[in-house]
C-alpha cells in the first residue's frame, strides 16, 4: 500500500519530533540544534493540487534539515563527499524520530530524495541531466516548464514553496562566486557545466523568485548536425566556410533564443588551426574546437560598486594581445565602435552577434550602439565604418514550428548616398508551405546573385564555384536538351 494511503487511513499528518543532540545517549558529542516544529504552510486558493502527504512530510524534513544545520550547507570549506555525508547523518536522525508508516525502501528513498533536494537543484536535477532539454524555467512555486525541440511544454515538477526557489537560486550562484540578495536581487551567470543561468528575486519578481537556465550541449554541434537538423543546405556551409576561411568579417544576427551562439561556434570551427583567436562574451557559453584560444568574460561590479569591466573593455584589451581573431559572443552596446574600428585596422576575420529582426534592422542596430559610445559622430560617418568593417550577415530566425533556420546571407556591398546597400545571396524559401506535421518545408535558396566579394576569395585561394549560388549559366547547364 502507497505510504500516502496508509497515512489516510490513520487519518493523521505527518510530524517531525524533535532528535536529541548526538551525545545525549552518554557520549559526548557537539550540541545539535533542536529541531524547530513548523506549523504546516498555509492554504493556497489558487492551488489545485491535491494533499499530497508524502510531499508534505519530505517538506517538513527539508525545513527542520536546514533549522538544524543552517549556514554550514554553504559553507566553502567542506567539500562535496563531506556535506553530502553529514547531511545524510542529520536526515537519519531526524527521520528517526517520524512516525509515519515508511517501510525500510520507502524511508531510503525519502532519505535520497531530500539529500538531492538539499545538495542539488531540486526538482530541476532531471532536466538538468535531460539531454532533450534546452532551457529550464521556474515561475515561483508554480509549474515548471522545459523547452523541447524549440517548443515550451508544462511540466507536473514544481518546488515546494517560495523559500525553497530561494534557495536552490542561492545555491547555483553560490557555486559560481556569485551573490543574489535584496541588495542586488538580479544575477546572470552559468554553471559549471557552461549553462547560462539568470535569477531574479523579489521586490523585482513580484510573484516570487524566478529562475531561467539555458544549457548547451556538452558535446558542441558540428557542421553535419546543423545540416541534418535544416538549419542551412550544404551549399550555404560551404560557402560560410568559405568566408570564414577567407577572412571576412562575419555579423550573425536573431531573435533570442535563435541559436545565433550555437551557429557562431560552428562558424569558428572553419578557422585555420594555426590562428590565435581571443573570444570576448559576457557570460562564455562558446565551447571552440582549437587549442589556440582565449577566452575573455565580462565582471560585474562588486557590491561596492567597483571593479567592474565591460565588454568594451575587454575589446580594448583583447588588441594588445595579438589576435589573428576576435569574436564576440553578442555586441549590445558602445563596444560595437571598437570592433568596428578593430575590423577596419587590420583585424579582419572576426565574428559576433547582433540581436536583430532582420539583416537591415541589425545595421541600424549597430549604428544605434556605436552611438551609445558617446562619440558625436555624424550618422554617415557611422555608416561608412559599418559598410567597410562588415562583409557577411547571416540571420537566422527561430520559426513557428520551432526549428532553428539560417533565413538570410546577404552581402554588405558598400554606400548609396547615405544607405549602406545590401543584397540578398540565399534566402529562405517560404512559399514551400508546411508540411502535415506542422514543420516548414522551405529551405535556403540562392537568389542567383554572385557576391562581389568571390573574387576576394579567389585571390586568397579560397574559390566558390559559380554552381553555389544558382547563376543563370548554371540554371541553363542543367536544362534538359
Amino acid at each position: 500500500m502507497r505510504l500516502g494511503d496508509r497515512l489516510k487511513q490513520q487519518g493523521r499528518e505527518p510530524s517531525v519530533a524533535a532528535v536529541p543532540a548526538a551525545g545525549a545517549a552518554g557520549t559526548p558529542g557537539p550540541p545539535v540544534a533542536p529541531v524547530v516544529r513548523l506549523a504546516p504552510p498555509e492554504p493556497n486558493p489558487a492551488d489545485t493540487r491535491g494533499p499530497d502527504p508524502l510531499g508534505e512530510l519530505r517538506q517538513r524534513a527539508q525545513e527542520a534539515l536546514f533549522g538544524r544545520l543552517g549556514v554550514r550547507l554553504f559553507d566553502s570549506s567542506l567539500g562535496e563527499e563531506q556535506l553530502r555525508s553529514h547531511v545524510l547523518q542529520e536526515i537519519a536522525r531526524i527521520m528517526e524520530g517520524e512516525s509515519a508508516p515508511l517501510t525500510t525502501e520507502e524511508r531510503q528513498q525519502l532519505v535520497d530524495a531530500i539529500a538531492d533536494d538539499v545538495l542539488g537543484h531540486g526538482p530541476i536535477e532531471r532536466f538538468l541531466a535531460d539531454p532533450t532539454v534546452s532551457e529550464i524555467m521556474v515561475n515561483a512555486d508554480g509549474p515548471i516548464y522545459v523547452e523541447r525541440n524549440g517548443k515550451l511544454e508544462p511540466t507536473t515538477a514544481r518546488f515546494f514553496s517560495l523559500e525553497h526557489v530561494r534557495r536552490v537560486i542561492e545555491r547555483i550562484v553560490g557555486q559560481v562566486g556569485r551573490r543574489i540578495d535584496e541588495s542586488s536581487p538580479m544575477v546572470d551567470a552559468r554553471l559549471p557545466d557552461g549553462s547560462r543561468v539568470n535569477a531574479v528575486i523579489p521586490p523585482l519578481a513580484v510573484d516570487g523568485p524566478s529562475l531561467t537556465i539555458r544549457k548547451f550541449s556538452k558535446d558542441p554541434f558540428r557542421v553535419e548536425d546543423l545540416i541534418s537538423f535544416g538549419t542551412f543546405t550544404p551549399d550555404v556551409a560551404a560557402l560560410l566556410a568559405g568566408c570564414v576561411q577567407g577572412r571576412l568579417n562575419v555579423l550573425v544576427t536573431g531573435g533570442t533564443g535563435s541559436g545565433k551562439t550555437t551557429l557562431l561556434n560552428v562558424l569558428s570551427g572553419a578557422i585555420p588551426s594555426d590562428e590565435r583567436i581571443v573570444t570576448i562574451e559576457d557570460a562564455v557559453e562558446l565551447q571552440l574546437r582549437r587549442a589556440h584560444v582565449v577566452r575573455l568574460e565580462a565582471r560585474p561590479a562588486n557590491i561596492e560598486g567597483k571593479g567592474q569591466v565591460t565588454i568594451r573593455d575587454l575589446v580594448r584589451n583583447s588588441l594588445r594581445m595579438r589576435p589573428d581573431r576576435i569574436i564576440v559572443g553578442e555586441v549590445r552596446g558602445a563596444e560595437a565602435l571598437d570592433m568596428l574600428q578593430a575590423m577596419n585596422t587590420g583585424h579582419e576575420g572576426s565574428l559576433c552577434t547582433v540581436h536583430a529582426n532582420t539583416p537591415r534592422d541589425a545595421l541600424a542596430r549597430v549604428e544605434t550602439m556605436v552611438l551609445m559610445a558617446g562619440m558625436d559622430l555624424p550618422s554617415r560617418a557611422i555608416r561608412e565604418q559599418i559598410a567597410s568593417a562588415l562583409d557577411v550577415i547571416v540571420h537566422i530566425a527561430r520559426l513557428r514550428d520551432g526549428s532553428r533556420r539560417v533565413t538570410h546571407v546577404s552581402e554588405i556591398t558598400g554606400m548609396e548616398g547615405q544607405v549602406i546597400t545590401l543584397q540578398d545571396i540565399f534566402t529562405f524559401d517560404y512559399g514551400a508551405g508546411i508540411g502535415p506535421d506542422g514543420r516548414y518545408l522551405g529551405s535556403l535558396r540562392p537568389t542567383g546573385i554572385r557576391p562581389a566579394f568571390a573574387s576576394r576569395l579567389a585571390d586568397v585561394g579560397v574559390p566558390l564555384p559559380a554552381a553555389l549560388f544558382g547563376t543563370p549559366d548554371l540554371l541553363a547547364a542543367r536544362s534538359p536538351a
